[in-house]
């Protein structure tokens, strides 16, 4: 698998002393969907912001399909990284959704037909196609979140970070966040998401890597990171594994089951 991202050892202190990153050693694939997680503070944030360059590493390096991102530019990186952040109003600032959305794609170079396609296609993906002349602040809070994740879509990056992208969605809100990683995962996209959402993380994303104190202390698919032989690491981040995997485990389904599989074993249990 190509490598679409390399932490190399790094750490990062902020300017008043506080110590975020510790030797991160961790590499992403191309096409890879990648779920961090960990309590707040963990480093979760401060990592992925490396990669577009917002933060820069204190110590090591990190490289993008193997180029080294020390000394490039915000503006270059990205190209290749786009970040919809946790909270929506950080980055929303237009007078309308369609403005909103073309922004950042009409600074990578899109014009024309071109730059039509690339907002119609994201305002399509996350439900707001009927909204291109509304006010984003019109919007209520879960759908400015989807506005800001169509702003990333509509810049066609190679890599996705999503920060916290399921916060204030509703099941149906949820169900079209997940469709639109497969869909980016499927075209090639590598797709890395911060998330606090047990479930979303299980369901959606096929490695997951658990932080604390700035270290990465677990690394591996769901089924592996959320066993049961992981539940007091997992309780030192203040995490759990979502209800489906811990139920799957004890019914003998495995911490992936899926809700057919469950039910069914929850009947043939209750029958007994």
């Amino acid at each position: 698998m190509t490598e679409a991202a390399r932490f190399a050892g790094v750490g990062f202190v902020y300017p008043d002393g506080t110590r975020a990153l510790r030797d991160v050693d961790l590499a992403v694939g191309e096409g890879e969907r990648l779920a961090i997680i960990g309590q707040n503070g963990s480093g979760k944030s401060t990592l992925v912001r490396q990669l577009n360059g917002l933060l820069r590493p204190t110590e090591g390096r990190v490289t993008l399909f193997g180029r080294d991102t020390a000394g490039v530019h915000v503006a270059e990186l990205a190209r290749t990284v786009g970040l919809a952040f946790q909270n929506p109003d950080r980055q929303i600032f237009a007078g309308s959704v369609r403005v909103e959305v073309a922004f950042g794609a009409r600074n990578l170079g899109r014009r024309g037909a071109e730059l039509d396609r690339a907002v119609q296609a994201a305002l399509a993906a996350v439900g707001l196609a009927g909204e291109a002349a509304t006010n984003p602040y019109d919007l209520g809070y879960s759908r400015r979140k989807l506005l800001a994740l169509a702003s990333v879509l509509a810049m066609e990056t190679p890599v996705i970070v999503l920060d916290e992208p399921t916060t204030g969605q509703d099941a149906g809100g949820v169900e079209r966040i997940q469709g639109i990683v497969a869909e980016r995962a499927g075209i090639g996209r590598t797709v890395i998401t911060i998330s606090h959402d047990m479930r979303f993380v299980a369901e959606s994303f096929e490695r997951v890597v658990v932080m604390r104190d700035g270290h990465v202390i677990l690394d591996g698919p769901p089924a592996a990171v959320f066993a049961s032989s992981n539940a007091a690491t997992l309780a030192s981040t203040f995490l759990e594994a979502p209800l489906a995997a811990r139920l799957g485990e004890r019914l003998g389904l495995g911490t992936t089951p899926t809700t057919a599989s469950l039910l069914d074993a929850i009947a043939a249990d209750a029958t007994r």
